[in-house]
C-alpha cells in the first residue's frame, strides 16, 4: 500500500505560483492538492481532459465555463475537458482543494 501525505509531498513549481502538490500521477489520472491562502487564485486555464475539484477546506469561488459560484466544503465540482476553469480564494481563510484530472493529460494545459 502506498500512502502519500500532503505535508511530506514536495510543492510542484507551477505557472499559478501557488502551493500545488502532486499526490497521484498515473496514466489513468492525476490528483493534485492545492492550498490557496486568502487572495490567491489559479490563473484561468483550459485542460484537455475532464477535471473535478473536491473542496476539502474553505469556500472558494470556482469558475467553470461562464458560471462562477462560491462552493462549500465537502463539495465536488465537475469541469469538462476543453472548458475554461479557475479557483479563487476571495475569503479570509485557507482554501484546500483536491484536483483530479482523468485521464492524465498528454498535452499541455492552456493558460488564458
Amino acid at each position: 500500500m502506498k500512502i502519500s501525505k500532503v505535508s511530506e509531498t514536495a510543492i510542484n513549481e507551477n505557472p499559478h505560483k501557488v502551493d500545488a502538490r502532486m499526490l497521484y500521477n498515473k496514466d489513468s489520472a492525476q490528483a493534485v492538492h492545492i492550498h490557496l491562502n486568502p487572495g490567491e487564485s489559479l490563473k484561468p486555464h483550459i485542460t484537455p481532459v475532464d477535471v473535478f475539484f473536491f473542496v476539502i477546506e474553505g469556500t472558494p469561488d470556482v469558475l467553470v465555463g461562464t458560471e462562477k459560484r462560491k462552493v462549500e466544503e465537502n463539495s465536488l465540482v465537475e469541469s469538462p475537458k476543453d472548458i475554461v476553469h479557475c479557483i479563487y480564494n476571495n475569503s479570509k481563510k485557507t482554501v484546500r482543494v483536491l484536483v483530479v484530472k482523468a485521464p492524465k493529460p498528454t498535452t499541455k494545459t492552456k493558460l488564458l
